[in-house]
């Protein structure tokens, strides 16, 4: 899961307002409730201790939902009266509304709420261009299109020489669109953050595109088995997505258990284990954390500080820290 997008929750100091908002229930009655929703999550964020301004910035982020159709939820992250961040939920949350003011945000329950479904990037491929949609797990979205050169119209003459130079012509021109439409996916992909890119063509069509990509792009390509005027169904998309999900977890708890070895330098590459997983978040040394929700040390209570990196597994060991 890439939670790159949080940054923001962490370039200020807290306290920060926490809300977690479910959106999944619709009725004719919803205005008139989610309305009454906000003005309570108000007063529970005010008894905490809020402030005035961050307790109406949420006030009014939860009331402006009231015409929502958000399936599953929206959560809400306020500091200094500004709603900072409020991404859209993939899962419902437990409860109908969570309110949290706390020194940071409150932003574990993201990691189930969120889910792990792939964004994907679909790049519909013809010999004249390609279409790309973006897919969440949310819907889709149209992201673009790339318009190819188009191919040579006339042939001068009927002789071998002639057709050899009108198909090297022909080759050309798709090549370089392959290559306009990589470029394209590739600028896609950075621009969305999206996890995975699913070419949809022929197979040659396809094969063109990929060669064309990036390598640090082409390791997130798959290829699906269409025409270039066929659209993908949903739950082809899902198989497509399920199975880069098995194969990235697969990827990374490999590289996780080759890492336990020690390091050149003596060090190890990988810890396991809230205590050892707090030093290396002190010494901000985490490429990337997996965590097991049915872990014995995923409940363990640990202590921190104002600070980001002011973690400790004792609380005599925060005050040292300051």
């Amino acid at each position: 899961m890439d939670l790159a997008f949080l940054q923001p929750l962490y370039e200020r100091r807290g306290p920060w307002a926490s809300v977690y908002v479910d959106t999944s229930h619709h009725t004719q009655d919803t205005p008139r409730e989610r309305r009454l929703m906000a003005q309570a999550v108000a007063r529970e964020l005010a008894s905490q201790g809020a402030d005035e301004a961050t307790c109406e910035a949420v006030r009014t982020a939860v009331d402006e939902l009231q015409h929502s159709t958000e399936p599953h939820g929206r959560a809400l992250f306020a500091h200094d009266g500004e709603v900072v961040l409020d991404p859209s939920l993939a899962r419902s949350p437990q409860r109908e509304i969570t309110a949290v003011w706390a020194p940071l945000p409150h932003v574990s329950p993201l990691l189930n709420l969120l889910g792990e479904d792939p964004t994907c990037l679909v790049v519909y491929v013809s010999r004249r261009g390609a279409d790309l949609e973006l897919r969440t797990a949310l819907g889709s979205s149209d992201a673009g299109e790339v318009v190819g050169r188009q191919w040579p119209l006339h042939r001068t003459a009927s002789s071998d020489w002639s057709e050899r130079h009108f198909q090297l012509a022909v080759e050309n021109t798709w090549d370089q669109n392959a290559a306009e439409i990589a470029r394209e996916a590739a600028s896609c992909l950075e621009e969305t953050r999206a996890d995975l890119v699913i070419l949809v063509g022929e197979d040659r069509d396809r094969r063109a595109v990929r060669e064309h990509l990036p390598p640090q792009v082409r390791g997130h390509a798959v290829e699906a088995s269409h025409g270039s005027g066929s659209r993908l169904l949903e739950e082809e998309v899902e198989d497509l997505r399920a199975t880069h999900e098995r194969q990235t977890a697969e990827t990374d708890l490999g590289r996780f258990l080759a890492a336990r070895g020690r390091d050149p330098q003596g060090g190890a590459g990988a810890v396991e284990g809230v205590p050892a997983l707090v030093e290396a978040a002190r010494e901000h040394r985490i490429d990337e954390l997996l965590v097991n929700p049915d872990g014995p040390d995923a409940h363990r209570q640990i202590w921190i500080g104002e600070e980001p990196d002011q973690l400790a597994v004792r609380r005599t060991d925060l005050r040292i820290l300051g």
